[in-house]
């Protein structure tokens, strides 16, 4: 049998090489449209501003490391179009120009997303940057090294766009970020948006909300200078388009595939496709969602490589259903640490669900220890039942991590009851003899 992979960064190359491991004997080939395998792209912000002196650590494995394992890879080769009925794919090599065709057994569709770049003039001026892709650190590296780049205006205020502003403002750059939305990360509800942006201001960060970019500007050299907002004019020596991601699947259209209207390929818990052997998952996808029992799209690194694993199963015959995302996530905010995961208040409303809350400040670890911080903590809760639906925490200390213990009680569909007399360790230096999981739990009414 032979399988064609299309991406070879975390869902292709997890399911390449759990293919491998259980069929030595399989073909796989792998095409990917870039000149990197297997990288942690999230860590790009962190390259960018040098507090990853080499890029080569967010290489989970390299290329020949994946060909030793039997894997056929082709870089820097673009499929532009799938024959379902023929099985087969065509291919662009980028390097040459040329096209070829290549037939498949099973297909999966690992494409991931591209960044949003809006349609105005501008957006090719040197100095102005997405970040999306090993590629683009290296450019984003060399123009933040500059001497001349002072001035760094983030257009966007979701993850990437707060990860480049922080990283950035710690280089000593003057960062403003211009979000059209009201708030910043709208993943996260009010109480914990609010601690984070105020935070962020502290820290000389400007954060202009409510405000829509009209116009890049440049000067006769195509040198990015400033950019117009239908509320001001900012100077820039630099500009980076934080403006969401869109699914790599315009390759698809036409074959019959079922798509989101963001173009996701709508895919089963068993990573199928409704086109008969293929096979989808990470970025370019939907995602089966655990708490709201439905298929959603949350692009997230850790939900591909496992939904990859288990697309490279099931291709070779497996029926494992992946048991759901909660969309879990993190984020580092100047000193702060915040992380969600489950249901958010907002989209606990949309589904009409009946609810309850609860926010708390407590410590991450005993008073009597020296040096408590504080953690916020909000914990969302079917009403009747008290069951847990979400989480959110930020602070100085521990928020994370406890984000992470949130994350297993949902999955094991426990009580804010069940959670809030839950034994998690005790000692000063590290929690207090009531947790801080606990006391949140506990504050459910």
């Amino acid at each position: 049998m032979k399988i064609i992979i299309i991406g070879g960064v975390a869902a292709g190359m997890s399911a390449a090489s759990k293919i491998k491991r259980i069929s030595k004997e399989t073909e796989v080939v792998v095409y990917e449209k870039g000149s990197f395998l297997s990288y942690g792209a999230c860590g790009l912000p962190y390259y960018v501003s040098g507090l990853n002196d080499d890029y080569k650590k967010m290489i989970a494995r390299t290329e020949e490391q994946f060909v030793n394992a039997g894997i056929e890879i082709h870089m820097n080769c673009e499929v532009v179009k799938v024959i379902p009925e023929a099985k087969n794919v065509f291919v662009r090599d980028l390097n040459t120009g040329k096209m070829f065709t290549d037939h498949y057994d099973k297909l999966m569709i690992a494409t991931g997303a591209e960044a949003i770049v809006p349609n105005m003039p501008g957006t090719n001026f040197k100095g102005v940057h997405i970040l999306k892709s090993l590629e683009d650190g290296f450019r984003m590296k060399e123009t933040v090294n500059s001497k001349h780049v002072r001035n760094v205006v983030v257009i966007g205020g979701g993850y990437i766009g707060i990860e480049v502003a922080e990283t950035l403002n710690e280089m000593g750059k003057d960062v403003t970020v211009i979000e059209f939305a009201d708030r910043i990360l709208k993943p996260f509800d009010d109480e914990i948006e609010k601690i984070i942006r105020e935070h962020l201001l502290s820290k000389n960060i400007h954060l202009n909300l409510s405000e829509k970019m009209e116009e890049l500007l440049g000067n006769d050299q195509g040198e990015v200078t400033g950019v117009r907002t239908d509320r001001s004019y900012y100077e820039a020596d630099m500009v980076v388009l934080a403006l969401g991601i869109r699914p790599c699947t315009k390759f698809m259209q036409g074959t019959g595939a079922a798509m989101l209207k963001n173009g996701a390929l709508i895919i089963d818990r068993e990573m199928r496709t409704n086109i008969p052997d293929i096979y989808s998952a990470g970025d370019c996808a939907t995602v089966y969602h655990l708490v709201e029992e439905d298929n959603t799209y949350i692009a997230l690194g850790t939900t591909a490589n496992k939904c990859g694993r288990i697309a490279g199963e099931n291709m070779l015959g497996n029926h494992i259903k992946f048991a759901g995302t909660l969309g879990s996530a993190a984020i580092k905010a100047g000193e702060l640490e915040a992380a969600r995961t489950g249901l958010s208040e907002s989209t606990v409303k949309e589904l009409n669900i009946d609810y309850t809350t609860a926010f708390v400040q407590t410590l991450d670890h005993a008073p009597y220890y020296p040096a408590p911080t504080p953690i916020w903590i909000k914990i969302i809760c079917e009403k009747r039942t008290r069951k847990i639906l979400g989480a959110q925490a930020v602070g100085y200390k521990g928020a994370v991590l406890r984000i992470d213990a949130f994350a297993a009680a949902i999955t094991g569909k426990m009580t804010a009851s069940e959670l809030g007399m839950t034994d998690f360790c005790y000692a000063p230096p590290f929690a207090g003899v009531w947790d801080a999981i606990n006391v949140a739990s506990n504050a459910v009414k």
